[in-house]
């Protein structure tokens, strides 16, 4: 079993249950975490053979740009993605962060992380 990590990937959305977070947007980061049996890829050195992060990346970012209100969503969008069209991934972890929230106090960033399994 091994591990692939996209970490710090940089997205600007508009995410929010306010209205002005739906106009005006913010800065968001997302790390995901995904699981597979690179066993096959160690050896061949063939992408074909292991889990794309290009791939990965693309579901984050297509995922990112579907307005939600909530984070929990966004989060399970990406893990069903992920695991519905990447079939190597036995397992996947995301954490979506607003940095700088639009709340009543000094808050670098507010996160959601949900993991699911095959």
């Amino acid at each position: 079993m091994g591990i692939i990590r996209l970490n710090n990937i940089k997205v600007y959305a508009y995410h929010g249950c306010m209205r002005e977070e739906g106009m005006i947007g913010s800065d968001y980061r997302v790390d995901l975490k995904v699981w597979a049996d690179l066993t096959e890829a160690s050896v061949s050195d063939q992408l074909e053979d292991t889990v794309d992060y290009v791939h990965l990346n693309k579901i984050v970012k297509e995922e990112m740009a579907i307005r939600s209100k909530l984070l929990e969503e966004v989060c399970q969008r990406i893990l069903n993605r992920a695991l519905d069209e990447l079939s190597m991934v036995t397992k996947a972890k995301v954490e979506v962060s607003k940095l700088n929230p639009p709340i009543n106090g000094d808050v670098h960033a507010v996160s959601v992380e949900l993991t699911k399994k095959r």
